[in-house]
């Protein structure tokens, strides 16, 4: 990890953003990039680049994409009006992991979230996902809630 910086995401990087998700076997959420997918991804690009409360970020060691996350950020009435912002998504190439890249990412998303005023960071994480669990661990996250989900 010569050259590793972290911008927020341009359209061109959309299409090397979903290889990195196609990677995830765990995740499993059928991500594929192909002519037939593109314009969903496409609009779901464009949907977070407009919206005031998401960012999506790449971490690139010199022009090569090697990781991306996005963050959310949650008005919430419980905490005094506490903002908090949410990351998701976060994803590293595979043949890159473990060289402290993901650990850049989430430093990057804590300072970046002090700076817009949130004062709690939270996130998600599959059950299956030891290896994940044991990193946000050693980054302080602390298992605090149990999480629920249903398909719409």
């Amino acid at each position: 990890m010569t050259d590793l910086s972290i911008r927020e995401a341009r359209a061109s990087d959309l299409e090397a953003i979903i290889r990195l998700h196609e990677e995830d076997e765990l995740g499993s959420h059928g991500d594929l990039w192909s002519e037939e997918t593109r314009p969903a991804y496409e609009a779901a690009f464009a949907a977070i680049a407009r919206s005031p409360e998401n960012r999506l970020f790449v971490a690139l060691d010199g022009d090569e994409i090697v990781g991306t996350f996005q963050l959310t950020f949650i008005p919430n009435l419980t905490g005094r009006g506490a903002l908090r912002v949410k990351v998701e998504s976060v994803k590293v190439k595979a043949v890159r992991r473990s060289g402290g890249i993901g650990a850049r990412m989430i430093a990057f998303a804590e300072g970046y979230a002090r700076e817009q005023g949130a004062r709690a960071m939270e996130l998600t994480s599959n059950k299956t996902r030891k290896d994940a669990h044991r990193f946000y661990e050693r980054l302080d996250f602390a298992r605090s809630h149990e999480g629920f989900k249903k398909k719409l």
